[in-house]
Formats: structure tokens, sequence, C-alpha cells
């Protein structure tokens, strides 16, 4: 037995669970339930993770960062898939903005209504932002390499063709090319790798806004690197105009932006104290 046969695509069904209601089939897919799973683990964890910064906020405070946090991801994602990644195809279509079940989620546009709406709903509540922000940042690694776990098991976001040994054919690949696991690099990377270093930093280092801004910096670092054996989507804006200095994509280019944003800011953090 070889080790490709070892790391044959486990083929696991999407739906966790199917039924019919009132003579109509429905399922309850993996992808949801991981997406509504990592909402749970971080309503249960955040407030342990605020106590070891010392950080105390209402019940009322708690379950408002809760649900902004929630609103940010949902909004932010599907409204960044659509004007970062394929505006053209939704200026043309824009009832298929609604379509969340049919796919198309993007993590920057999450980050970004994450961040958004988290900042209004602390500025108003009179509360620190990053003195929130830096403990929820293991709980978004988790979201994340949950996230990326859903990816795996619809077999979608697989990357180029390899000679590697781990390499694997997904069944929704319609050239059935033995291709890199991306979404199993980006759980290790963005999942497992940036849990340990938020975790890390956050015991070790009390200044606020260093992890929260180590997190931006490393995801966007992580993500540019995947994205060269990753296939990216295919999108009008790639037909049309290509790729930005002929390889960069859109993943990479707003990876980038995030890579100088975290820059600026922990230098603006540095910069304050001195």
């Amino acid at each position: 037995m070889t080790l490709q046969t070892l790391l044959a695509y486990p083929n696991i069904d999407p739906n966790l669970l199917s039924f019919s209601l009132f003579g109509r089939d429905l399922a309850i897919r993996w992808y949801g339930f991981l997406y509504v799973l990592s909402f749970i683990l971080g309503y249960i964890f955040y407030r342990r993770l605020l106590r070891m910064r010392d950080v105390k906020v209402t019940r009322d405070q708690y379950e408002g960062i809760i649900f902004a946090i929630m609103l940010g991801v949902i909004l932010g994602g599907r409204l960044g898939y659509v004007f970062f990644y394929n505006l053209p195809w939704y200026l043309k279509h824009p009832q298929e903005i609604l379509f969340v079940w049919e796919g198309g989620m993007s993590f920057h546009g999450g980050a970004l209504g994450v961040i958004i709406a988290t900042w209004i709903y602390l500025k108003r509540q009179k509360l620190s932002f990053y003195k929130l922000a830096d403990p929820a940042m293991p709980l978004v690694a988790i979201g994340l390499g949950l996230g990326r776990l859903g990816n795996f098991i619809n077999a979608e976001l697989w990357g180029s063709e390899t000679s590697l040994p781990w390499g694997m054919v997904f069944p929704s690949d319609p050239e059935m090319l033995v291709r890199h696991p991306t979404q199993l690099y980006e759980l290790f990377l963005e999942g497992i790798v940036l849990f340990v270093v938020s975790m890390v930093l956050l015991k070790k280092c009390k200044k606020e806004g260093l992890v929260f801004w180590n997190f931006i910096g490393l995801y966007g670092i992580f993500r540019f690197l995947v994205e060269f054996v990753r296939v990216p989507d295919s999108l009008e804006v790639y037909d049309k105009y290509g790729y930005l200095f002929g390889f960069m994509t859109i993943g990479q280019i707003l990876s980038t932006l995030m890579v100088v944003a975290a820059g600026i800011g922990i230098w603006n953090l540095y910069k304050k104290k001195a």
C-alpha cells in the first residue's frame, strides 16, 4: 500500500443529516454545522479568555459583542465576496446576492465586517477595541480551522496539480487530477498555528493590540503563500483582466493589504509607547 493510497480523499458525505419536511427534501450540511459550532465555542470560551486579561464586561455587553461578531462574519463575508471577487456577475444578477446557500463567502470581507461591527458596538459601550479583540483571536483561529475543514468535506477550494505523495483526487474535480489539499494546508496554518501563536502571545504579551495585529499579519502571510498552489475561483475579472503582475490573485492582493495594515498597526502600538 502506497502513501498515496493512505491519503486518498475520504469522500465524506457533505450532508450531516438529510430529512424530509412538508414534502421537501432538506439537509443539514457539515459546512453549516461547523460554522454554527464555531459560534457556540466562541460564546462558551470567549469569557474565559477575557478573564486571562482581567477584562470585565456585563452579560448584556458580552452578548452584544457576540452578536456583532456573528453579524460581521455573515454580512461581511458575503458582501466581501460580492464586492472583492465577483462584482460584475452580481451587478448582472443582483437577486443572487442573497443566495448564500450556493456558496461565496470571503474571509477578508468577514474580517472587515467583524472589525467594523465590533468597533461600532464597543465605541458605543465605551469599551477598548484592542482589549476585547486580543482575547478573541484564538477563537477566530478555531473558526477558521473549522471552516477549512468544511471546505475539505465539501471537496472545494482544492489546489493545483501535484506529484507530492499527499496529493488527493477530489470527486468534484472534473479533470480528476491529483491536487494539493489546500484546505488542509489552511486548516493547519490558519487554524492550528494561528491558535497556538495567539494563545502564547495572549499569555506572554500584555501590550493591548499586539495579539490582534500579529494575527492579521500572519494570516495575510499564510494566505498569500497558499494561494500559489490553490486554484483561484473561476471569475470574470480573471478572464477579462488576468492576474495582477501576472501572478497575484485577488486573495493575494487582499492578504498583502492585511500584512501592510498589520505592520502599520504594530508600529503605531510601539510609537504610542515611545
